[in-house]
C-alpha cells in the first residue's frame, strides 16, 4: 500500500507549507512511534534510525527510500552505514516539519515493513 504516489509530487514543498506545532506533531508521533522529531541548526526534523543485518540490506532500503522521494520530488537526508539507515524527513523550504513530512515517514516504514518480509 501506497500513501503516496507520483501524483501528488511534492506539493508540500512550497515556501508557504504550514509548519505543525510541537502538539500536531506529538498527535502525529503516537502513529508513528518509533520515530523522533530533533532540532539542527534550529531547524525541526522528523527522523529515525532503521537497523539491518549488514550493509548490502541497508543500502536496498537506502534506494528504495530514495527511488521513493524522486517519485514524490521530496528528498530525505539519508545516513548509510553498516547496519543501519538513518532517515530524516523534512521541508527545506520552510525550515521545519509539515504534514508531508510525516505522511513520507508512514511510507517509509511501509517500505521498511515490505523489505522485512521478504
Amino acid at each position: 500500500m501506497e500513501i503516496l504516489s507520483g501524483k501528488e509530487a511534492c506539493n508540500f514543498c512550497r515556501a508557504d507549507a504550514e509548519k505543525l506545532t510541537h502538539e500536531q506533531m506529538r498527535q502525529e508521533l503516537a502513529v508513528i512511534p518509533d520515530w523522533q522529531v530533533i532540532e539542527v541548526d534550529s531547524t525541526t526534523r522528523l527522523t529515525r534510525r532503521f537497523n539491518f543485518a549488514d550493509f548490502k540490506q541497508a543500502l536496498v532500503f537506502t534506494n528504495k527510500v530514495g527511488e521513493f522521494a524522486e517519485t514524490i520530488g521530496h528528498h530525505p537526508d539519508l545516513l548509510t552505514t553498516w547496519g543501519s539507515v538513518t532517515v530524516t524527513w523534512y521541508t527545506h523550504k520552510i525550515g521545519g516539519v509539515q504534514q508531508g513530512d510525516f505522511m513520507c515517514a508512514i511510507e517509509t516504514e511501509l517500505i521498511y515493513a515490505k523489505l522485512a518480509m521478504n
